[in-house]
């Protein structure tokens, strides 16, 4: 891809210690961290970025297209801007996973978390409108508004959230206006559904994927055994959404924590396990 080593993303830094990066989903913000982000930054150097074309971060140039390898590049060349003491462990929702992973795959993460990570499906998704996303862009302006109704609140979250009740007003608000200001999420969504995350036996680094229990996009159980390189670890959030952060955030933070601790387990050495969180 173009070189995008000049393109700064909006982010939230806090804690000390071992870094650690946060992707969110598709359509999503760094807001969707919230409910985390104190927990761990009691243990790490947390950051919590837009991804290019999201929240408040710019689109990739033109000539580069926002998969999620170039996505991957981007929050490459940005951490390393940072001027961070190590590579950083690295977790993402959704979308955000599949970039975690290729920030992993691409030599930019220490240790990956993948929470209710797109692109295993068996092959392409078709396409698909962009119904809900051009709702919320053509209503942007009243969510603040809207959002203050209990019943819309919680039906316009509950496709991510398991429990939307528990999601402060002021998060819902920013969610769904994060969700219809981003200007790159038609052509993300387009590529994402047309592509998958592949095989990841040239992954040389730890991998955890969560499942949610109550997930609606993606999957709600681990894979099957033999669909995964036998060192990838996979585990369930019970009672947790496709965004599970504000369903459990002491679950959320822990997995993470764990997943992207020095000790946790290459794939190499952890080869042979047959560990799937069942």
């Amino acid at each position: 891809m173009a070189a995008t080593e000049d393109m700064k993303l909006n982010h939230v830094r806090r804690g000390s210690g071992e870094p650690l990066l946060l992707v969110h989903s598709l359509g999503g913000t760094l807001s969707q961290w919230n409910p985390v982000m104190d927990v761990l930054a009691a243990h790490r150097d947390v950051i919590a970025i837009d991804m290019p074309g999201f929240g408040r971060s710019p689109l990739l140039p033109n000539e580069v297209e926002p998969t999620a390898r170039n996505l991957a590049s981007a929050v490459i060349e940005f951490s390393e801007s940072l001027g961070l003491r190590s590579r950083p462990g690295v977790a993402g929702i959704s979308l955000g996973s599949w970039v975690a992973i290729e920030c992993g795959r691409l030599g930019g993460a220490s240790a990956v978390v993948a929470l209710s990570p797109a692109g295993f499906w068996r092959s392409p998704l078709g396409a698909r409108p962009n119904t809900a996303h051009d709702l919320a862009k053509r209503i942007r302006p009243l969510v603040p508004l809207l959002m203050r109704n209990e019943e819309l609140r919680y039906r316009a979250l509950a496709t991510n959230v398991h429990n939307p009740e528990r999601v402060p007003l002021q998060d819902a608000i920013d969610l769904i206006q994060g969700y219809g200001g981003a200007e790159g999420y038609v052509e993300a969504n387009r590529l994402m559904r047309t592509s998958t995350i592949g095989d990841l036996t040239d992954l040389d680094v730890p991998l955890l994927i969560a499942w949610a229990e109550f997930d609606r996009l993606v999957r709600n159980r681990p894979l099957p055994p033999g669909l995964l390189p036998p060192g990838v670890r996979q585990t369930v959030l019970p009672g947790c959404g496709h965004v599970p952060t504000w369903d459990d955030p002491e679950l959320v933070a822990s997995v993470i924590l764990e997943g992207t601790s020095a000790g946790a387990a290459s794939p190499a050495a952890a080869a042979g396990t047959g560990d799937t969180g069942e």
